[in-house]
């Protein structure tokens, strides 16, 4: 037996490195071949440690981002990872646009680790709707950067002026000659030219490639079985690895009976321990999940009681109790206006308390990584990843290495939705390397469906109490909200210390556009034991079906029709108010009903979201079959404020919206007994081809400042269909998802 010392991994888990790490082996980590040109090459060793992030601007350093081939190939180091969000094509565009080359041209892939890429405020990651919106204006000047240099490189090469030359997708133009320079045989000159303080920008105006709906680079390979995710990738001589991990969070394995056994089952090589969990690494994958499967295991003890940890008797009843019955003192998120002379002039009060349950992300791809301990000390990962630099920080503390030693591959996500973060024992990349480590062999860790669900992170379990006063007219005069639970940002970020609140526990909640004069909103943190994530769109995900459901209630309450409601209280606020009468012109004209349509009865519900810095409204269009919700329609305007590909903004609304869907309608991940009660697909039912509704989008540019579009359309889904089924069936649903509901037949 190979026996693993177990070791603390909380000494690993700061989420952000304190400094800048680098790779020193750029063309290996790359996979260049001869005949390109390493921009990059230019520059001094990216290995020095004393090159701190702070030295560097991110961006502003054209080698850092680009390789032109002899072959006049385009090469993009993106900061970003493509995980079916549409970087890739979207910073082609951008790049594109300004480099003059045409984007489909573009190869892009992610970049290493390094202090260049730190373009989010000196900090590297994607996610949260940030990738193009951060970057837009940093790529635009890299692409124009580099055409000045390589235009300045052609003017020398040819003895001319620079202001006499042109390009021409991928070429420098002289037209008085007539003569034609490709990129590629001017990239090593220019590159080696310092960057213009102050390049001129394409005028919008121009544009040929931004602001089109351009086709993704990826979607051939997707679609002939050609694009390489993490579990297609392979090593020479590598070992794959099982796991069985504890029934209960926290616990440990104690003894395994029949060891021996086990360790010799065909190709096995080793039963190992691990910190809270037990793998078999082996010739094959079905080999070690067969014979993992078989270890006899006797686990430590799970506490008794409590909530500082997963005990015998957590579940999802009992920490929803604890948040309803919690009287702590919490933090103001948001007050305006005299709430409590509002309550006792109220003509009115409207009461209700929401929540929501945990959630599996449910990615498409198992999560997996691999790691491998070269001959040269170098330690080698394969790491589905959203931030690079945090994950070779964590993985050169588990493998002993200084971080530049960590070569970091960061491959394409087989699902995003905020799952490859650095979520402690609920990712596996640390359990690669203590593979790696003590067989000294390269070795692939995959997880089976049953072994994610026990482990992923997840979207907290969330609780708002509500409290609304109306007067004479039924109009809301002032609102209260108090919302008990964690967000993930305190949790993985800490940005709570010092009384500060946790946006993602109140998004969705505050700065709601809504003329309320007087608003009272507050945050009492309750810690979770389980371990929580961040889940598309994030707190916006349950805290917009809360506040869009109970302002439907107080519609009600104050005989007011919600669409009309909306419209009065957005009086002031036109960017809001024009895409309520858009969506509602795109569904035919508002209409709540109940009204007769094809197979019975029909209702439809509107709701407003604010998120990542765009705009949406949305409305659904439901039924009741067989006691059951049957979504018909969803109508989605949708204003990001300015645009890059449109196309790519349309699928991902779209996306967004049958993932909300899925989540109002089907999923719940349960707790009983410190035991997750789903284990895979056949007990977390997700939307079916079936349960689809008809998804249409409009696009409202505003001109706004750029926000995210990979979230936005999905807040907005679950409060619209919860409020259809209100107009429908007379029960505003407090408590999601819709399938536990007894709505009748």
């Amino acid at each position: 037996m190979n026996a693993l010392l177990k070791i603390d991994l909380s000494a690993v888990m700061p989420l952000i490195p304190d400094r800048g790490v680098t790779n020193l082996s750029r063309r290996r980590l790359l996979g260049l071949g001869a005949g390109a040109f390493v921009l990059g090459t230019l520059l001094p060793a990216f290995g020095a440690r004393a090159q701190a992030a702070a030295a560097v601007k991110p961006g502003t350093r054209v080698p850092a981002f680009l390789v032109i081939g002899q072959d006049n190939t385009v090469k993009l180091l993106s900061p970003f990872v493509e995980g079916g969000q549409g970087i890739n094509t979207g910073l082609a565009q951008i790049v594109g646009e300004e480099l003059d080359v045409h984007p489909s041209r573009f190869e892009v892939e992610c970049a290493p680790p390094g202090p260049d890429y730190a373009i989010l405020n000196g900090l590297r990651l994607t996610g949260g709707s940030f990738s193009t919106r951060s970057s837009y204006e940093v790529m635009r000047r890299l692409g124009a950067s580099a055409r000045d240099m390589l235009i300045r490189a052609a003017a020398a090469k040819l003895n001319v002026t620079a202001d006499t030359l042109t390009t021409d997708d991928g070429y420098v133009v002289h037209a008085g000659s007539n003569r034609r320079v490709t990129y590629g045989e001017l990239a090593e000159q220019a590159l080696a030219l310092t960057p213009a303080e102050n390049v001129a920008l394409r005028d919008p105006a121009t544009f040929r490639y931004i602001r089109q709906p351009m086709a993704r680079l990826d979607v051939r390979a997707k679609s002939t079985g050609k694009a390489v995710y993490a579990i297609d990738q392979k090593l020479d001589g590598m070992l794959y690895a099982a796991i069985q991990h504890a029934p209960v969070l926290g616990t440990e394995p104690e003894r395994v009976s029949n060891e021996s056994a086990v360790a010799a089952m065909p190709g096995v090589h080793a039963v190992h321990r691990l910190p809270g969990a037990v793998a078999v690494t082996a010739d094959s994958w079905y080999r070690a999940r067969k014979a993992v499967e078989t270890l006899e295991v006797t686990w430590s003890k799970a506490p008794a009681t409590g909530f500082d940890a997963v005990a015998a008797d957590y579940s999802s009843t009992g920490i929803l109790a604890a948040l309803k019955a919690s009287d702590a003192s919490g933090l103001s998120a948001e007050k305006d206006g005299d709430v409590a002379a509002a309550f006792a002039n109220a003509a009115k009060i409207v009461e209700a308390e929401y929540d929501a349950p945990y959630l599996a992300h449910g990615q498409l791809e198992p999560p997996s990584s691999m790691a491998r301990f070269n001959a040269d000390g170098t330690l080698e990962l394969f790491v589905p990843n959203q931030m690079p630099e945090l994950f070779q920080s964590i993985a050169a503390k588990v493998g002993d290495v200084a971080p530049d030693r960590v070569i970091l591959h960061s491959p394409m996500l087989g699902g995003f939705f905020g799952r490859h973060f650095a979520y402690g024992s609920s990712n596996p990349f640390q359990q690669a390397i203590l593979l790696a480590k003590a067989t000294k062999r390269p070795v692939k860790v995959l997880w089976s469906r049953e072994e994610e669900f026990k482990m992923d992170a997840l979207r907290p379990l969330s609780f708002s109490r509500f409290k609304a006063a109306l007067d004479k007219d039924g109009i809301p005069i002032a609102i209260k909200v108090r919302t008990v639970g964690e967000g993930p940002i305190g949790r993985w970020f800490g940005v709570t210390a010092g009384g500060k609140v946790d946006s993602s526990a109140v998004e969705g909640l505050v700065e709601k556009p809504y003329a309320i004069a007087n608003r009272s909103m507050e945050y009492v943190k309750f810690a979770h034991p389980v371990t929580i994530a961040f889940w598309r769109s994030v707190g916006h995900s349950m805290n917009d079906y809360f506040y869009e459901g109970f302002l439907d209630e107080i519609a009600d309450a104050g005989g007011k029709d919600p669409y009309q409601l909306r419209l009065a209280l957005l009086e002031n606020k036109p960017r809001h108010l024009k895409l309520l009468e858009t969506v509602a012109r795109m569904s035919g004209g508002w209409k709540r009903g109940p009204y007769e349509a094809e197979g019975g009865k029909r209702a439809r519900g509107v709701a407003l979201a604010s998120p990542f810095g765009s705009e949406t409204a949305t409305i659904a269009e439901v039924s009741l079959q067989k006691g059951e919700v049957r979504v018909h329609n969803l109508w989605i305007a949708v204003d990001p404020g300015s645009i890059v590909n449109p196309a790519i903004i349309t699928s991902q609304v779209e996306s967004a919206a049958a993932l909300g869907l899925s989540a109002a309608l089907f999923e719940e991940l349960v707790y009983k007994d410190g035991r997750r009660q789903q284990h895979n697909f056949d007990d977390y039912p997700i939307l079916s081809r079936s349960a689809m509704p008809s998804v249409h989008v409009e696009i409202v540019e505003s001109g706004a400042p750029m926000g995210g579009v990979g979230e936005p359309g999905l807040p907005g889904i679950a409060p619209a269909v919860v409020n259809a089924v209100a107009a429908l069936t007379g029960r505003h649903v407090r408590s999601l998802p819709l399938a536990k509901a007894k709505l009748g037949v």
